[in-house]
């Protein structure tokens, strides 16, 4: 539990910096209204026709902070607030989850492979916390460690998974930025192209984080397994 500790304690607190970093931003920037009055609806209609897309549906979805591109539909799902919302940050989130839509039409590697990865990552999510504890148990108590390699071979997956979002959600909103700098009639100043790169970059540092914890608990269950066996 020590070395838990030691790994894990400044994860937490960089996750939490970063997750009241990044929402302290997002409300800042959705307070400034939009100088062109485009909605995030709006915006989003206009990046995907502007690319040539006109086979994705840009809806509202429930849920704050809920936005998302899901490439099985084929829809741009904005929350309320961002789908109604006049303001900088509006724009800056519906411009990202477009870049999703980009990345797909483009065959964008990264996230081709994201996709195929999903139904096994969100059945192993389901099972491994229960896997984990008894694979703990085992090896404690019968130093039987199969069940416990199993968990970490299902952690390892998932490791993999969040370090493969990482490229996939910087190029979106990579994306996203290039358009709203080439579309003046989107974003007027370039203030406001500032505060949609802020936005989008503090962002893209809660999904850093969930990558570096998804490796602190990898780290932290082989030192068990590998541990016990030596033992």
């Amino acid at each position: 539990m020590g070395i838990y500790l030691i790994l894990i304690i400044p994860v937490l607190i960089l996750s939490m910096f970063v997750q009241w970093r990044f929402r302290n931003k997002f409300s800042k920037y959705a307070e400034m209204h939009l100088n062109s009055g485009f909605s995030g609806k709006e915006v989003a209609e206009k990046m995907l026709h502007d690319n040539g897309i006109f086979d994705v549906r840009v809806m509202s979805t429930d849920g704050q902070l809920s936005d998302h591109y899901n490439p099985s539909d084929k829809t741009v799902n904005l929350s309320t607030d961002v789908y109604y919302g006049r303001s900088v940050a509006a724009a800056a989130v519906a411009a990202h989850e477009c870049g999703h839509a980009l990345q797909q039409a483009k065959s964008y590697s990264w996230l081709n492979l994201r996709t195929n990865m999903v139904p096994l990552v969100s059945l192993t999510s389901n099972l491994l916390q229960w896997v984990l504890i008894l694979g703990v148990l085992l090896i404690a108590f019968t130093f039987n460690p199969v069940v416990l390699t199993i968990g970490v071979v299902g952690l390892t997956l998932i490791t993999i998974f969040s370090i493969i979002t990482l490229p996939v959600e910087f190029d979106a909103s990579r994306r996203a930025l290039i358009w709203l700098k080439n579309n003046k009639e989107i974003l007027y100043t370039a203030e406001e192209n500032t505060q949609a790169k802020d936005a989008l970059w503090w962002a893209a540092m809660t999904y850093v984080v969930a990558a570096l914890g998804a490796m602190t608990n990898l780290i932290y269950y082989l030192s068990i397994l590998f541990g016990r066996q030596k033992g």
